[in-house]
């Protein structure tokens, strides 16, 4: 699905609750004491953070950036999240990247700020992505920068075969 597609299906509920990642700093046991207020999303300065089918806060990798600012967890009265520098879901490639289609896009790596993402030349002028585990955040930069809506966020310990936030 084109990003602005899936953008559009997220906004307007069509999307899947799959296709939003559970906040950074959520505690165990989130689900218990969230009472779904959306204080956190009114504080999110970078407006990514919408309201699940189920009625829960989550972040919509394809609306923009996660900053780590804190500032939801700062609003989170239950304390249903705390503050976190990062988190444990990480950039795959899961699509039909143009780079390496053979059309010259690194989108994803300039919007990188933490230089997680670098291209490996391939024949034929076509170049991979390759995500760096251990540099990456998880901020979503890369995903809602790609105009190919090739990249998405996975758990650190998510199993190939299930599916991507």
């Amino acid at each position: 699905m084109h990003h602005d597609a899936a953008r559009r299906a997220f906004l307007t509920g069509a999307a899947k609750p799959e296709e939003g990642c559970l906040l950074p700093g959520a505690v165990a046991g989130f689900y218990d004491l969230c009472t779904q207020c959306g204080a956190c999303a009114g504080a999110c300065p970078e407006e990514i953070i919408y309201r699940s089918p189920d009625g829960f806060p989550v972040i919509n990798p394809w609306a923009g950036t996660c900053t780590f600012c804190s500032l939801c967890a700062v609003a989170c009265e239950p304390k249903a999240i705390l503050p976190a520098k990062g988190w444990d879901m990480r950039a795959v490639v899961t699509g039909d990247c143009l780079s390496m289609g053979g059309t010259t896009c690194r989108a994803c790596e300039d919007q990188c700020d933490e230089g997680a993402i670098r291209f490996r030349l391939m024949t034929g002028g076509r170049a991979a992505p390759v995500i760096d585990i251990d540099g990456c955040t998880g901020c979503s930069s890369c995903v809602s920068s790609c105009p190919a809506a090739a990249i998405s966020l996975r758990k650190l310990s998510s199993k190939p075969e299930e599916l991507p936030c």
